[in-house]
């Protein structure tokens, strides 16, 4: 999902989450949509998905697309490599609300 297409989504429409995926050891974002009905979109710019270097990035850009609400998910490779399972989608065990 192009940025643009993101503030028309977000302008149309109440139900959706926005997920800040980031991954362990990596110091770069990304932002997920799912909409009302469990589609994912990534936030693409030309076609490629976007990277963000900070969470302030982030925020910038979410605020500029009028979200103010998110959740934080860090994926931790590490949790399969000992035998763990990987809590990606349970909300109380991968997710962080980030409010800004």
């Amino acid at each position: 999902m192009e940025l643009k297409a993101l503030k028309q989504f977000v302008d149309s429409h109440d139900n959706f989450e926005i997920r800040v995926i980031t991954h362990s050891g990596s110091g770069f974002y990304q932002l997920e949509l799912e909409d009302v009905e469990g589609a994912r979109h990534m936030l693409t710019q030309r076609g490629k998905p976007m990277l963000f270097r900070s969470l302030d990035d982030v925020y910038l850009e979410l605020k500029r697309a009028g979200i103010h609400r998110a959740y934080l998910v860090q994926h931790v490779p590490q949790d399969e490599v000992i035998g763990r399972d990987a809590h990606y989608s349970e909300p109380l065990a991968s997710r962080m609300p980030l409010v800004f």
